[in-house]
C-alpha cells in the first residue's frame, strides 16, 4: 500500500512531468489542459507534503465551494475515473456491516441511497477530503452527517480522532446505524473504525481490531506509519471516549452572554456527548452543580462564565480525572486569555467549542491560598484594590474598561503596604510596596504580574512580582510602564531571579521571584484578591500544586508528531 511519504512525491513528479509538457507544447489547447493538470497535482501534492487535508476547504456538512472544486477538477476527474474503475473490479461490496450498528463503506452516489435504506443506516460519518458530500437534505429519512477531512493513506490528527470517535459514539448510543466511508472503504475509514473500537474496548489491541475488520472486508488495511501513528496517540492518551458531560453555566456572566449563546453552546456539543445542562442562581453555585456531577460519573464538567464560575467549578474537580471544558462567558476571562490566546477574545465562543470536541487536554498548575483553590493569582494592593472598584454595575457599564477605570483609582488613592514576605524555607523579608502579585498563570493584560513576562502555568512553580514603592506620582507610572514592557517582550527583572527578595536592583522599580510556597503578613492585616473575588484580611500561605488540573485547550499539531519521530 502506497504512504503518504511515497504519493507525495507521486503527485509531485506528475506536476513536474505535466508542467514541462506545458512549457515545450506547441498546442495551446494542450498547453492550458497540460498546466491546469500541472497546478492541480501540484496543490494535492502540497496537501501531502504539509498534511493539509484542508485546502480542499470541505465542510462539516460535505460541500466543497465551487472555486476550489474548479482548481481541482484535473484530479477530481482522475479521482473519479479510477474510483469508478475500482470499484466494479473491487472484491467487496460497496458498504459492509463490521460490528454492531456499524458499518464500512466507499464513496456514496445516488444509486448507493437504496442499500443505505435497505440497511437503515441513518447515521453517516465522511473521512474524505476531495469529494462532495451527497446532498442529504433530499433524501427522505433523516440522515445525521458529519465530515471529518482526512487525505488518503494519512493519519488523521488526534483532535480529528476524538470528534470522530465522540460523535461515532454518540450515534451508537442513540441506536443508530452508522457508516464510516471514504473513497474506497479500504484504508481512512478503517482507520477510523480502528480508533473507536479500542477506544471503545481499552481491553483490545489495533491488531485484534484489523483483524475482525478483515475477515469481513478483506481489502481493509493500514499502512505500518499509520498503525504506528494509532498506537502512540492511544498509548499517550490523546484519544478518548467521553461519555457524559455536564454544562454549569451562569446565565449573568457577562451581562447575560448565555442567552445568546447558550442554544448554539447545547446544539454542537449535544452531537458529541450525553449532556446535562444545569444553570446557577442565588441559590445554588456551580460548586453545587460540580459536586452532582462529580458523584453522577461525568467526565467532562463545562464551565460557562467568568473566571469565578471557572473557579468554582475547578474547586470540585481539581486533582481527578474529570476534564475542565471552559467556555468564556465573562466580562474578562483571564483564565481562558492564557490557556487559549488571543482567540479567546477574537471568537471565544467558537473556538472554546472546538477545544471540548477535538479533546485535546494538558494538566495545569493549581495553587491553594489559605485552603482557597487559585487558578489565576493572588493580589494584594494594585490589584484588590482595581478589582473593589469594578463593581458588577461599573463593568455592566463600562465592560473591561472597569478594570483599567480601576487601576487607574488604585494608583491614585496612593496606598502603601509594609509586608513580611517569605518565600519557600526562606527567613521573612520586609517589603514596601505598592502592589504584589503572587501568579500561576495570567494573560499579557495583567500587567500587574508581568515581572518576568508572562508566567509558565505547567512549570510547578509560583510567579511573584512586586513594586518598590515611589515616593513621587511618576514613580508608579513608570513601574507599570516597566511591567508592560515585561509581559510583551519578556524581558522583566531578571538579576532578581537569583537573589533573594531583599536585595532590590538599583535599576528596577519591578522585582520578581519565583516560588513553590510563599507566605505573606502585614500590620495591619490588608485584604486581598483571589481570581477576581475580594477576602478579608489575614495572612497569606500559598502553595503551588503541580499539575492538579486537566483543562481542555487548543491543539497543537506541532507538538504532536514532534513527541516520536518515528511516526513520520
Amino acid at each position: 500500500m502506497l504512504s503518504k511519504i511515497h504519493i507525495k512525491y507521486f503527485y509531485f513528479m506528475g506536476a513536474v512531468l505535466l508542467a514541462y509538457f506545458a512549457v515545450t507544447g506547441t498546442s495551446p489547447l494542450l498547453t492550458f489542459i497540460w498546466a491546469w493538470t500541472s497546478l492541480s497535482l501540484f496543490l494535492v501534492g502540497s496537501a501531502y507534503w504539509f498534511n493539509l487535508a484542508s485546502i480542499f476547504r470541505k465542510r462539516q456538512d460535505g460541500t466543497i465551494p465551487w472555486y476550489i472544486r474548479w482548481g481541482f477538477i484535473p484530479f477530481l476527474l482522475g479521482c473519479r475515473l479510477y474510483n469508478h474503475w475500482a470499484r466494479k473490479r473491487d472484491s467487496v461490496p460497496s458498504m459492509q456491516k463490521i460490528d454492531e450498528q456499524l458499518y464500512l463503506g466507499c464513496r456514496l452516489f445516488s444509486a448507493d441511497l437504496q442499500k443505505i435504506k435497505a440497511n437503515k443506516i441513518t447515521a453517516i460519518l465522511d473521512v474524505t477530503a476531495e469529494f462532495d458530500g451527497l446532498d442529504w437534505s433530499q433524501f427522505e429519512d433523516h440522515i445525521e452527517y458529519l465530515n471529518i477531512p482526512i487525505l488518503d493513506h494519512s493519519v488523521p490528527t488526534s483532535a480529528q480522532l476524538n470528534q470522530a470517535v465522540n460523535w461515532l459514539h454518540r450515534q451508537v448510543r442513540a441506536n443508530k446505524q452508522v457508516l464510516i466511508h471514504c473513497a474506497m472503504g479500504r484504508g481512512r475509514s478503517v482507520l477510523v473504525l480502528a480508533a473507536y473500537l479500542v477506544c471503545k474496548d481499552k481491553q483490545r489491541n489495533f491488531a485484534e481490531v484489523l483483524q475482525q475488520i478483515k475477515q469481513v472486508r478483506k481489502t481493509a488495511g493500514l499502512n505500518k506509519w499509520q498503525l504506528r501513528a494509532l498506537e502512540h496517540m492511544l498509548k499517550q492518551g490523546k484519544i478518548n471516549i467521553h461519555k457524559v458531560a455536564w454544562i454549569i453555566a451562569n446565565p449573568v456572566s457577562g451581562g447575560g452572554k448565555w442567552q445568546q449563546y447558550g442554544e448554539q453552546i447545547q446544539d454542537e456539543l449535544k452531537a458529541y456527548f450525553d449532556l446535562t445542562l444545569k444553570l446557577t442562581s442565588e441559590n445554588i453555585s456551580a460548586n453545587t452543580f460540580a459536586k452532582k456531577a462529580r458523584s453522577s460519573g461525568a467526565d467532562i464538567i463545562i464551565a460557562c462564565g467568568g473566571d469565578g464560575t471557572v473557579t468554582e467549578v475547578a474547586s470540585e474537580i481539581v486533582n481527578t480525572d474529570i476534564a475542565l471544558g471552559i467556555i468564556p462567558l465573562g466580562t474578562t476571562n483571564a483564565l481562558s486569555h492564557a490557556l487559549f490566546g488571543l482567540g479567546s477574545k477574537l471568537i471565544p465562543v467558537s473556538q472554546a467549542l472546538d477545544n471540548i470536541i477535538q479533546g485535546h487536554h494538558q494538566a495545569i498548575d493549581t495553587a491553594r491560598c489559605n485552603q482557597q483553590l487559585v487558578l489565576l493569582l493572588v493580589g494584594i494592593g494594585f490589584e484588590q484594590q482595581m478589582i473593589e472598584s469594578a463593581s458588577r454595575e461599573r463593568k455592566n457599564a463600562l465592560g473591561q474598561f472597569a478594570y483599567l477605570d480601576g487601576l487607574w483609582r488604585a494608583v491614585n488613592a496612593d496606598i502603601t503596604l509594609t509586608i513580611q514576605l517569605s518565600l519557600d524555607d526562606a527567613e521573612p523579608t520586609t517589603l514596601t510596596t505598592h502592589s504584589l502579585i503572587v501568579a500561576n498563570p495570567a494573560p499579557f493584560t495583567s500587567v500587574l504580574a508581568q515581572g518576568d513576562g508572562e508566567p509558565n502555568m505547567t512549570d510547578g512553580l509560583l510567579d511573584i512580582t512586586w513594586l518598590d514603592a515611589g515616593r513621587e506620582p511618576t514613580d508608579k507610572l513608570l513601574s507599570l510602564a516597566e511591567l508592560a514592557i515585561a509581559g510583551w517582550g519578556k524581558e522583566g527583572n531578571k538579576d532578581t531571579q537569583s537573589k533573594p527578595p531583599n536585595v532590590p536592583s538599583s535599576t528596577t522599580k519591578v522585582h520578581h521571584a519565583h516560588a513553590k510556597k510563599v507566605r505573606i503578613s502585614s500590620e495591619p492585616k490588608c485584604k486581598y484578591v483571589i481570581d477576581g473575588e475580594i477576602f478579608e484580611p489575614a495572612d497569606l500561605t500559598i502553595e503551588v500544586q503541580p499539575a492538579s488540573l486537566k483543562v481542555f485547550v487548543p491543539y497543537q499539531e506541532s507538538t504532536e508528531n514532534a513527541i516520536d519521530p518515528k511516526i513520520i
